[in-house]
């Protein structure tokens, strides 16, 4: 792979050293044609000759693949926690039931399950211990009224790796759904929604797909539909949307039941774009050359006197290395590398966090490694 011609892709790589894609990372080139292009034929045409819904429904089937499930059970959101709040909020619930997630969540996984108090459902939550949150932890925390374990791919603040198969195995053997926060690893990591035993997922394309903000992804496996009631309902949400003057309020038979109305169509082509370029590498490919590129950051990182925070055993490593001074001020650090080198990363729960991409060069993670000051 020729990774050096990949950096055409992205024009930020003229500006910055970005190494902050588990923020909001730069669009890459092709999304941003897709969405240009929707906007020049809107502009001149309308939505005449356009066939936008069909094209959706392309990159609705591209996402499918690329997450191992099924077109019907894919469609689209606004973001993650329009996914994770569908969940929460379209299942039934009794007093006593209880939801597991972690304390490392971020807030997308946290409110929507804390807002099922008022209910009297009980979250529990499994603390994060040394960047880790031990799927042992997890599993202990699973009871006969556990309905829901809300987790992340990927946790934002440490890196670390949920093993979604280990624990998804578990939960369908207790009768326990699998709910999964996504964006951080969708795209860069391989996802297996069969073989993981994963019952929901939400990910917005914003992070790691390198598309817009405001087109994600929403998965609910196909035997759930019945029981996940949309809660959201509009003109989109039924078996026959486009019979204007029939009102016949029967589900669609598949995902788009949630579906509420029109769509965003330049967010949705401009992620398409992002996920056929994710074809093209190979999503193997990919995940090889972050975890390479993220190895090459940790060892520097080691040799200048820096804490690395996140796991880097094999199967918990991910595109994110959180690390800590014990000298230096965390916020300032992060000031001077961007004002200064046009060095970009971030600081989250008190770390130092950064998330370099495929595009990434050795030469831009040695960059920032000099760059920060000594131990």
């Amino acid at each position: 792979m020729d990774w050096d011609a990949l950096r055409d892709e992205f024009p930020i790589t003229r500006n910055y050293n970005f190494q902050n894609h588990a923020a909001v990372a730069p669009v890459c080139r092709r999304a941003a044609d897709a969405a240009r292009e929707y906007f020049a034929h809107s502009e001149q045409y309308g939505y005449l000759n356009g066939g936008f819904y069909k094209r959706a429904d392309r990159v609705r089937a591209r996402l499918a693949e690329l997450m191992g499930g099924n077109p019907d059970e894919v469609t689209f959101i606004k973001n993650t926690s329009e996914g994770l709040s569908l969940v929460a909020n379209g299942l039934t619930w009794s007093t006593g039931d209880n939801v597991v997630i972690s304390n490392a969540e971020f807030p997308a996984n946290v409110y929507p399950w804390q807002a099922l108090r008022s209910r009297g459902v009980q979250v529990r939550m499994v603390l994060e211990e040394d960047g880790r949150i031990p799927i042992e932890q997890v599993i202990e925390m699973i009871d006969s009224r556990t309905r829901v374990v809300a987790i992340s791919s990927v946790q934002f603040a440490s890196g670390f790796r949920t093993d979604l198969a280990t624990l998804g195995q578990y939960c369908q053997s207790k009768g326990v759904l699998l709910c999964v926060d996504a964006i951080q690893s969708l795209g860069v990591l391989p996802i297996d929604v069969e073989a993981m035993g994963i019952d929901f997922l939400a990910a917005d394309g914003h992070k790691w797909l390198c598309a817009p903000e405001g087109a994600g992804i929403f998965y609910v496996r196909k035997q759930l539909q019945g029981h996940l009631k949309p809660t959201s309902i509009g003109w989109m949400s039924v078996k026959e949307p486009w019979n204007f003057s029939k009102y016949n309020f029967e589900f669609a038979d598949s995902a788009k039941r949630y579906d509420s109305g029109s769509y965003n169509l330049p967010g949705i082509f401009a992620l398409g774009a992002a996920v056929d370029l994710v074809f093209e590498i190979g999503i193997e490919k990919i995940a090889n050359r972050i975890l390479t590129l993220t190895d090459r950051l940790v060892a520097g990182l080691k040799d200048k006197g820096y804490r690395i925070v996140s796991s880097r055993a094999p199967t918990e490593a991910s595109g994110i290395v959180a690390f800590t001074s014990d000298i230096h001020d965390h916020e300032t650090i992060q000031r001077h590398l961007q004002t200064e080198h046009r060095i970009v990363i971030a600081v989250r729960s008190g770390r130092l966090r950064a998330s370099p991409h495929m595009y990434n060069t050795e030469r831009e993670i040695d960059q920032l490694v000099e760059t920060l000051p000594k131990h």
